[in-house]
């Protein structure tokens, strides 16, 4: 959702996307509500390092939606207590705070990957 911390121009997409970009669907929703709508019934997942429910006693399906917060302040209270029972969290030692974002959705999307099968990972 707007405003965003990174540009959505052609050209710093298809630099992040590298030989993926082409096979991506995408859009930003300018707010939380109209993404809710577009998204339909689908399982939402909201990632904190305040959760107290692993990224990995999830069983994922087709569908889903994984959602992060900004690196700096995270998700805001208004969604994390309206949705408590669907927070997740990446486990790290007590010596580490958090994740970078960049990590976490990665270390996320691959177990999502991973426990659907796609591709034979």
């Amino acid at each position: 959702m707007r405003p965003l911390g990174f540009r959505v121009d052609e050209k710093s997409l298809r630099r992040a996307g590298l030989d993926y970009w082409q096979h991506l669907d995408w859009e930003v929703a300018d707010h939380w509500d109209d993404l809710l709508e577009r998204l339909g019934e689908t399982r939402i997942w909201f990632f904190s390092r305040f959760a107290t429910q692993s990224y990995a006693d999830v069983d994922y399906q087709a569908g889903d939606t994984l959602v992060f917060g900004s690196e700096t302040s995270g998700l805001p209270d208004k969604l994390t207590k309206v949705n408590a029972d669907r927070l997740l969290r990446i486990n790290t030692t007590e010596h580490i705070r958090s994740l970078n974002l960049a990590t976490s959705v990665g270390v996320a999307a691959f177990e999502a990957v991973r426990q659907l099968n796609v591709g034979g990972v």
